[in-house]
């Protein structure tokens, strides 16, 4: 079993999660007392969010770049970022280390296609839904339709995901609110969902919506095992 490398704590709500997920699929492989061989990089998350709002991505991809260099000197055989928003600066963490990163965005179009999803629906945070790298990546590397949220709908999307799922509130009417939006991206033709934030998870699950919805984290934290094992 390999070491996995995480650059968590964007926000640590989510990386709790990844730590869980990740140390059950392991037990269910092995049995009796393992766990998972984990390296976790914390960041904290404040510092992040300000340099989003300030548009300091080069600051932040050397705080994630030295994040991923550290987890290769502890010895980790691959690294991922626990968020889906901080792909943004995916290559450039990736040019910081010999190691391979384990793309969230592969994990979920991989699932996608494996469920014969052609055309999927994507909720994330602005940056993610808006900036071009996440839905060009389901679109250039693994051939999926994207459609994301109108205006208003990205609005009260991302307002939800920072107010409240990363200070770990979770509120009926938010949740009410993304079903509503789950529902309007169907109605414009999406077959299923990318939960393209790590901690929408949190607020909304399968039993909610009829169509499939794609949990990033999930999905990131199976990757990160089965290449644990596999490689």
């Amino acid at each position: 079993m390999k070491t996995i490398g995480l650059i968590g704590g964007m926000s640590w709500e989510s990386t709790a999660t990844y730590y869980q997920i990740i140390n059950e699929l392991v037990r269910e492989r092995l049995g009796g007392l393992h766990s998972a061989k984990i390296c976790l990089c914390s960041l904290d998350f404040a510092e992040i969010a300000a340099q989003q709002r300030q548009g300091d991505w080069d600051a932040m991809a050397a705080l994630l770049g030295d994040a991923a260099a550290h987890l290769e000197a502890a010895g980790a055989h691959c690294v991922l970022i626990c968020t889906n928003t901080m792909h943004k600066l995916a290559d450039a963490v990736q040019a910081r280390v010999s190691i391979p990163l384990l793309h969230i965005a592969d994990a979920a179009a991989q699932r996608a296609r494996a469920q014969g999803l052609t055309r999927v629906g994507l909720l994330g945070t602005r940056f993610t839904m808006e900036d071009g790298f996440y839905a060009d990546r389901l679109r250039n590397g693994h051939g999926l339709d994207v459609i994301i949220p109108d205006e208003p709908d990205r609005a009260l999307i991302h307002r939800v995901i920072y107010d409240e799922l990363c200070q770990g509130k979770r509120h009926d009417e938010s949740k009410a609110d993304y079903i509503r939006i789950v529902g309007r991206l169907v109605d414009r033709g999406a077959q299923g969902v990318v939960l393209g934030c790590t901690e929408i998870g949190l607020l909304l699950d399968q039993n909610d919506v009829a169509v499939p919805l794609l949990d990033t984290t999930i999905l990131h934290a199976a990757a990160a095992v089965d290449f644990a094992f596999n490689t």
